[in-house]
């Protein structure tokens, strides 16, 4: 049978308390910081940037629906928008729904 001194002697020197959590809330922070800088920032950048141009909607602009659907502004009310979608065919749907802004047609030249 061992020796109980030799096993202790090399179990090695005895830890002392816990590690620092200093470390710890820097790994944190930093990747805190990389989720900020590449996720958080340009989506808010973007939503400004929708913001903007939803305030600015008035008759006769053409947008893009979330659903995909365009339109032609027809009616503008506080939160509502009046679309016509078709020649019959109008529609309310909420601002917020409004994707993007439909350019005008660019005209090709035939060569």
């Amino acid at each position: 049978m061992a020796d109980p001194r030799m096993l202790i002697a090399l179990a090695g020197p005895a830890r002392s308390g816990e590690p620092n959590p200093f470390g710890s809330f820097l790994m944190m922070g930093l990747i805190f910081a990389i989720f900020y800088f590449i996720l958080i920032m340009p989506m808010r950048k973007k939503q400004r940037k929708l913001d903007e141009l939803v305030k600015q909607l008035q008759t006769g602009d053409r947008v893009v629906l979330n659903s995909g659907i365009f339109g032609t502004i027809v009616g503008v009310e506080e939160d509502v928008l009046l679309l016509r979608v078709d020649d019959k065919t109008r529609i309310k749907v909420l601002k917020s729904a409004v994707a993007s802004k439909q350019g005008t047609p660019t005209e090709k030249t035939e060569k």
